[in-house]
């Protein structure tokens, strides 16, 4: 079974949207943005709104986590794959699950009841914390970068 080609895997709360579609797509050479997502998975409105960001001659996909981890090795060598979750925790699940992602660049995570602001567009609670910790156990590299043009930003905050 050959590895899938996921070029890039994003925290992202927003999902598709302007920064994904323009800069980060271009950037890594996707041609298939694969948004990993249980409710959205189930919200045709929701993908028709994320379509509309999405760029011309990328296609999408919208999976839940289970049937991304049950048919990501099914994918195509000429699929050049950006995985976006919303969460860490969801980023878990697909490594728990055998999702081969190597790095995870963490995007987006509004500032909400609960969440402590670590980095400029980064807030986590204790459950995001230990679920990067997680990852990071089961050798994930973590980076929180926005936009490509951006510095990364140290991963140290994400656990202060």
């Amino acid at each position: 079974m050959a590895e899938p080609n996921i070029v890039m895997v994003r925290v992202d709360n927003r999902l598709i949207h302007g920064q994904v579609a323009t800069q980060w797509t271009s950037t890594v050479g996707a041609n298939l943005l694969l948004v990993a997502n249980d409710d959205v998975a189930k919200s045709k409105m929701r993908q028709n709104l994320m379509n509309m960001a999405a760029p011309q001659g990328v296609a999408t996909r919208y999976f839940s986590i289970q049937k991304t981890i049950d048919v990501i090795h099914k994918a195509a060598p000429r699929q050049h794959i950006m995985i976006i979750v919303e969460t860490p925790e969801d980023a878990l699940r697909l490594v728990e699950g055998g999702v081969p992602i190597k790095k995870l660049n963490i995007g987006n995570m509004h500032m909400s009841e609960g969440k402590r602001q670590v980095a400029t567009t980064v807030a986590v609670n204790d459950e995001d914390v230990a679920a990067f910790r997680s990852l990071q156990d089961h050798g994930v590299e973590l980076e929180i970068k926005r936009v490509p043009t951006t510095p990364t930003e140290p991963t140290e905050k994400l656990f202060e």
